[in-house]
């Protein structure tokens, strides 16, 4: 039986359709020992994410996904500018739906599907709640996304092109998220949460994979944008398992990135902080990071911490700047994405340091 085990107190629970967190609060990891990496099983399956499906918890003859997939995963990984060769990107943005996210919500998706789930629901400030959307749709279950009712009309057109349910909530983030929270245990469903679910983060640790076997190692620094740590804990985990199985024989440092006006795991860090206290957003075009409380500070700050990685914070008008620095460079990129870009510019990098930076949505995302 699978359980899961609470990041917090450390109680263990089997797994139920209806649980999300623990009792006490805390998030959810799932209990499972590091994963025995076969590379040469990896050519046993399509150029995919799934190329690496016998380091997720699945059992071995699980063939679920093979229905589900859509080819996600496998982004080019680029040379920024031949005058900076030691840098790159990681085209995030080429996925089904022009996200990052279609990693997690393939997995959990998939794991839905293996576990009878007929609905779900999740909430999202836009693309995370596209990938649950589109994914749920390939599994055919009936799926309600809660959003802000601020969110790029973009976004909201993608999610309801796929069949599923809008529910737009006036507030905060976090009163959306409350408000799919209250939904899930009213309704006793299943919640697709991509930040509470840790399948999620199965899925997109396949994001250090793909970096490891296209640079034939590990870079020196990583790049990543951090509301709810989505990305950032999956890359940990991901290059964690790696080293742990002798692959590669350091881990790269996390250099986490926040918007200014919304930067709570920022001043966390700042002030020596094991956990994050909310904030109050003062509102930032970076939507897809706007989180005042993320449900995995913790687990964030001990990643950065573990890497001697750091937290830089980004200004508005850095972030429009860098964006347009990378539209000139042939790379559009939504709005939320800039800011990995602009932490660059900030960054003081070493010689020969080899840095990976994603971009994880495509521009059209963004208004």
């Amino acid at each position: 039986m699978e359980q899961f085990i609470c990041n917090s107190c450390g109680k263990k629970y089997d797994i139920k359709l209806t649980l999300w967190k623990c009792e006490c609060g805390g998030v959810f990891n799932i209990v499972k020992e590091t994963p025995r990496i076969n590379k040469l099983a990896w050519n046993n399956y399509p150029k995919s994410l799934w190329r690496y499906v016998e380091t997720m918890p699945f059992a071995k003859d699980s063939n679920t996904w093979k229905s589900i997939t859509m080819g996600e995963g496998q982004s080019p990984l680029i040379v920024l500018d031949p005058l900076e060769p030691n840098t790159y990107v990681k085209v995030e943005y080429m996925m089904p739906t022009l996200s990052f996210k279609d990693r997690g919500a393939a997995v959990l998706m998939t794991k839905a599907k293996e576990l009878g789930v007929s609905k779900v629901i999740a909430d999202s400030s836009g693309n995370a709640g596209t990938a649950i959307a589109a994914y749920a749709a390939r599994c055919h279950i009936a799926c309600d996304i809660y959003l802000s009712d601020e969110t790029s009309p973009k976004k909201i057109a993608q999610i309801k092109a796929h069949g599923a349910n809008i529910k737009a909530i006036h507030g905060t983030r976090e009163d959306v998220a409350a408000a799919a929270q209250k939904a899930v245990n009213e309704e006793k469903v299943f919640y697709a949460s991509h930040v509470y679910n840790p399948y999620f983060y199965e899925g997109t640790k396949t994001y250090a994979y793909e970096i490891y076997e296209q640079l034939s190692g590990a870079p020196d620094s990583l790049i990543i944008p951090v509301g709810n740590g989505t990305l950032l804990l999956g890359a940990f985990y991901g290059f964690k398992e790696l080293l742990e199985n002798g692959l590669i024989d350091k881990m790269p440092k996390m250099i986490a990135v926040q918007a200014a006006n919304c930067a709570p795991l920022v001043q966390a860090y700042e002030n020596g902080r094991d956990v994050a206290a909310p904030v109050t957003n003062q509102g930032t075009l970076a939507e897809g990071i706007a989180i005042a409380a993320p449900a995995r500070s913790k687990q964030i700050l001990e990643a950065v911490s573990e890497t001697c990685g750091i937290f830089i914070d980004i200004e508005e008008a850095e972030i429009l700047n860098a964006r347009q620095m990378l539209a000139a460079k042939g790379f559009y990129v939504e709005v939320t994405s800039a800011v990995n870009y602009a932490a660059y510019l900030k960054y003081k990098k070493q010689p020969e340091e080899k840095i990976v930076i994603p971009l994880c949505g495509a521009g059209i995302k963004s208004n």
